[in-house]
């Protein structure tokens, strides 16, 4: 049987390797970690370091507003605010791309190997492992990104198509306590050298493109207004964009559905 987190010894052992989160709830069960932070900044709370853990979740979203519900105790489902108050909003769009890298490195630690599916997905085995998403506050600037990163779901608890978990994976008892604060811990490190550098730092930069699955690949750019690029992947950009080589011309994409191609021989 799954065993609930435990908020306090959380704030222990995060608190020893970070300075960024300032704090930690646990919550039973919640509709949207991000929704609630979202609310607690329109009520007039500073919700930077923010970290917010709900051990079921009922109405979860994605992008484009897409609906998912959690399995409870079987997912990591966290939400954390991030003030951007100094930063230009030319860097936001590097968060989720920074919480991408921090979620594989810390499931490198069970042994599994990941990767970065642009602009939001980590796929594990060609499936997807962990999502993200990035919403701004706006009542003020900060903006909060949610995780939802499948630890111990089985194959019978997977609804949606071409997911997978830690425990599918072969990893025989993820430990979520330890996967939680290895994940805070990383991208805490990753925050703060975003703010100092203004932005993407070089580090940073290298490593979501060390990590990345889509660069290189050919893709199908769905975009808004039923828009569609097919061309090849090759970069992403100073803000986090996707630049596609597109009929011999470079297109730069800010929000859109990717999908791999196979390549044909």
């Amino acid at each position: 049987m799954e065993l609930g987190l435990d908020g306090a010894a959380l704030r222990d052992d995060v608190s020893r390797g970070s300075q960024v989160w300032r704090r930690i709830d646990v919550v039973a069960e919640t509709g949207s970690t991000n929704a609630d932070l979202i609310a607690r900044a329109g009520r007039g709370e500073n919700i930077d370091g923010a970290v917010l853990i709900a051990e079921n979740q009922t109405a979860g979203r994605g992008r484009r507003d897409r609906s998912w519900s959690a399995v409870p105790f079987a997912q990591i489902t966290m939400s954390v605010g991030v003030d951007v108050t100094a930063m230009p909003s030319s860097a936001w769009g590097w968060l989720p791309l920074a919480t991408g890298v921090a979620v594989v490195d810390a499931v490198a630690d069970t042994g599994v190997v990941s990767g970065l599916k642009w602009p939001n997905d980590v796929l594990a085995g060609g499936r997807k492992l962990a999502g993200i998403l990035a919403e701004v506050a706006a009542a003020q600037q900060a903006v909060v990104i949610g995780v939802g990163l499948n630890v111990s779901l089985r194959a019978e608890d997977v609804h949606v198509e071409g997911a997978t978990s830690l425990l599918e994976l072969g990893v025989p008892a993820p430990d979520r306590h330890r996967l939680s604060v290895r994940l805070l811990h990383e991208l805490g490190n990753r925050i703060e050298s975003w703010r100092l550098a203004g932005g993407a730092d070089a580090e940073l930069a290298a490593d979501y493109r060390a990590r990345s699955l889509t660069l290189g690949m050919g893709v199908r750019a769905l975009l808004p207004g039923d828009r569609e690029i097919v061309g090849v992947a090759c970069d992403v950009d100073d803000q986090g964009r996707l630049v596609i080589e597109a009929d011999g011309e470079s297109v730069t994409i800010s929000a859109g559905d990717i999908v791999h191609l196979r390549p044909t021989h």
